[in-house]
């Protein structure tokens, strides 16, 4: 009975080593392709133009907000004056926009330009079908390509706001309060998701389309679709289908404005404004129009964190619904395709 349970114990513990040696053999090459595809998107020459020119924009909204602090932290009307880290995020002169108004245009392209080559150049270079014939699980393929793009984009996105932590500590020798790194650690976060999205989106067109050029101009063509010709189409809508604000009386006009908004919140690029605005301006209490008997009584002050995060959870959940269904169906397309030479 001894040597029984001995030889089951020892066929156990056999089995346990044989699984966690799968499970290390099956992990192994996923990293390595995470970290081979973080230094190809490191050292491309895309990645370098953009990430200079996001560093670039960035550095020229510091140095206006920093030129602007003072008379932004004197102002005794502003209810956000005490929130000074949150000020460098979004003072500004009228000469540059904010660093996160450059982020919801430049973002896009960095999600595009990471990922519209990321499947059909492999396949058009003839490595996708050598990558296949080597023991690598297929679904690893396309998570490493997200992966190791959104390692890229997070490190880049922290270090900037990292550095513009830094340079305030150092020129003001102001300490950061905790709510304000806490809300400065959610922007990133939103950031990051938002460009996510687009980065499963090019994924997607990479899937689906054999020629890079071809996802890359209908990627494109999607981005200008959001962020020029969808506000001309909506305005014009608008004034074929409802009537003139000026003859609504004051609920009807709220109702007007509910719906522009809600079209309007179609937008990826909608959405994140919507929610950096209100993760960095504590006081905006509200992303829609109120009548006269809710605003009765308010007194202008600041929200605390937990209420500003529950104004923009719908916007927040609505970017990562888009960015989950993006890549489930770039998921979907590539583990059904058919990989041949």
């Amino acid at each position: 009975m001894k040597s029984q349970v001995v030889f089951f114990n020892g066929l156990f513990s056999a089995d346990s080593k044989s699984i966690k040696q799968e499970d290390q053999n099956a992990a192994g090459p996923f990293f390595v392709m995470v970290r081979k595809e973080v230094a190809d998107q490191v050292h491309s020459w895309r990645f370098i133009i953009l990430a200079g020119l996001i560093l670039f924009t960035f550095l020229g909204s510091m140095y206006v907000s920093l030129s602007n602090i003072s008379n932004a932290v004197s102002n005794t009307n502003d209810p956000d004056r005490l929130f000074l880290y949150l000020k460098l995020l979004t003072t500004t002169d009228g000469s540059l926009p904010p660093f996160h108004v450059f982020i919801g245009f430049l973002g896009p392209l960095l999600g595009i330009s990471l990922g519209f080559d990321a499947i059909n150049s492999e396949q058009s270079n003839g490595t996708l079908i050598r990558l296949m014939a080597q023991p690598v699980y297929r679904d690893a393929i396309i998570n490493a390509k997200f992966v190791a793009s959104l390692v890229v984009i997070s490190t880049l996105f922290l270090s900037l706001n990292l550095l513009m932590i830094g340079g305030g500590l150092i020129i003001t020798g102001v300490e950061i309060a905790p709510s304000e790194l806490i809300r400065i650690l959610c922007f990133v976060m939103l950031s990051i998701i938002y460009v996510a999205f687009w980065l499963n989106l090019s994924i997607l067109l990479s899937v689906k389309f054999r020629q890079t050029a071809t996802s890359a101009l209908t990627a494109i063509a999607i981005w200008l679709f959001f962020t020029v010709f969808y506000q001309i189409l909506l305005n014009i809508l608008i004034k074929a289908f409802l009537p003139n604000p000026n003859t609504l009386t004051q609920d009807q006009l709220i109702s007007y404005n509910e719906i522009i908004l809600t079209f309007l919140r179609f937008v990826p690029s909608q959405l994140y404004t919507d929610a950096t605005t209100t993760l960095l301006m504590p006081s905006i209490r509200s992303l829609g129009p109120l009548t006269m008997e809710q605003m009765a009584g308010a007194i202008p002050s600041p929200l605390s964190l937990r209420e500003s995060l529950l104004v923009v959870w719908p916007q927040v959940s609505g970017l990562i619904a888009a960015t989950v269904v993006c890549f489930a169906l770039s998921y979907y397309l590539f583990m059904r395709r058919e990989i041949r030479t």
